[in-house]
């Protein structure tokens, strides 16, 4: 009985997030903004689904090795696709003046079509005396 609740609470959670995801990925105003409603949704609707269905085998006398690694592979390539499609709306919309200062000579890693040569930054070794 307090399995089946759980599997229940697991499946309205995941629901919910999918549907506040789907509405915020069409009624929100800009990319910037739709980009964090689905990915919020993807990882905490489609996680809670699949907690759920890995709960119902568990009960059921199985262990669903599909569903932990489908969530997984969703709890790491989302955020990292989410990250991408912002630089690349980044580098077509905003330019070097509309961003924060970043406190140091290099700018915001956006696309750098100057024809000026890329030096690498070094971290400082630590001083003398102190474990790395």
């Amino acid at each position: 009985m307090i399995a089946d609740i759980l599997i229940s609470v697991l499946l309205v959670i995941g629901g919910v997030f999918g549907l506040v995801g789907s509405y915020g990925l069409v009624k929100l105003p800009d990319l910037m903004t739709r980009l964090h409603a689905p990915t919020k949704a993807s990882t905490l609707g489609v996680g809670g689904v699949l907690l759920a269905s890995m709960g119902y085998a568990l009960v059921n006398g199985g262990v669903s090795w599909h569903e932990l690694l489908i969530t997984l592979f969703l709890f790491l390539t989302a955020p990292i696709t989410a990250n991408f499609i912002a630089k690349a709306w980044m580098a077509r919309h905003v330019t070097a003046a509309d961003l924060p200062p970043t406190g140091g000579e290099r700018t915001w890693a956006t696309l750098d079509l100057s024809d000026l040569p890329m030096q690498p930054e070094l971290t400082p070794p630590p001083p003398p005396g102190r474990p790395t």
